[in-house]
């Protein structure tokens, strides 16, 4: 589980395929990493298989280069990332998963202010989980929906989040891995049953 909360801005040293997907090596601050343990990459939840100085290295299967970005990264791409909370840890952020439910198109950049408005075009089957105000998690960092848009939702990045994550990098056309918040999934998914028969169940996530 994670927070959204962005610890370093980590680099891809080199990306090799392999038969079950992709390996990652990935320059990072982190130390006392231990083999086995989850580190969410740019949002997805990934498996650490080895750490030395400076580096750890992680994999995805072909299942998961398909539903997220991962599958088009490359060597020198920077990517946010975070390690799992801990118990008693500030959820200073919302609960994350690391499962990307889509992959949204940013439409637009625009400044106005202080603050980067970015306009992302996402799938309408996931578009009743959006809510004015409510969480979402785009590429691992968790941010509030500033407003519903036509075919998606607008988020809105404050200076903070610009220095200390790769949000400010985007630029119209590019993709980015969405999450919608846990619960409202959880609530949703529950509820299906006792609703009219248009509601229908969620997508796989990865």
């Amino acid at each position: 589980m994670f927070t959204g909360i962005i610890t370093d801005v980590a680099t891809i040293l080199r990306a090799t395929p392999t038969p079950a997907g992709r390996e990652f090596v990935v320059r990072s601050v982190y130390d006392g990493l231990s083999d086995g343990e989850s580190i969410a990459c740019d949002g997805v939840c990934l498996t650490l298989r080895e750490s030395a100085a400076g580096s750890f290295t992680v994999a995805a299967v072909v299942t998961t280069l398909e539903r997220t970005t991962l599958g088009a990264w490359t060597e020198g791409r920077r990517i946010n990332t975070e390690r799992a909370m801990s118990l008693g840890d500030r959820l200073g952020g919302h609960m994350v998963a690391g499962h990307v439910d889509t992959v949204a198109r940013v439409t637009s950049v625009a400044t106005k202010g202080d603050a980067l408005l970015v306009d992302l075009s996402i799938g309408a089957e996931w578009m009743p989980l959006m809510v004015p105000h409510g969480s979402i998690a785009v590429n691992g960092v968790s941010l509030t929906v500033n407003e519903l848009i036509d075919g998606g939702v607008q988020i809105s990045l404050i200076d903070y989040t610009l220095r200390h994550t790769m949000l400010g990098d985007l630029r119209a056309g590019d993709r980015v891995n969405i999450e919608a918040d846990l619960v409202g999934k959880f609530v949703q998914q529950l509820a299906a049953p006792h609703l009219p028969s248009a509601v229908h169940r969620l997508p796989s996530s990865v």
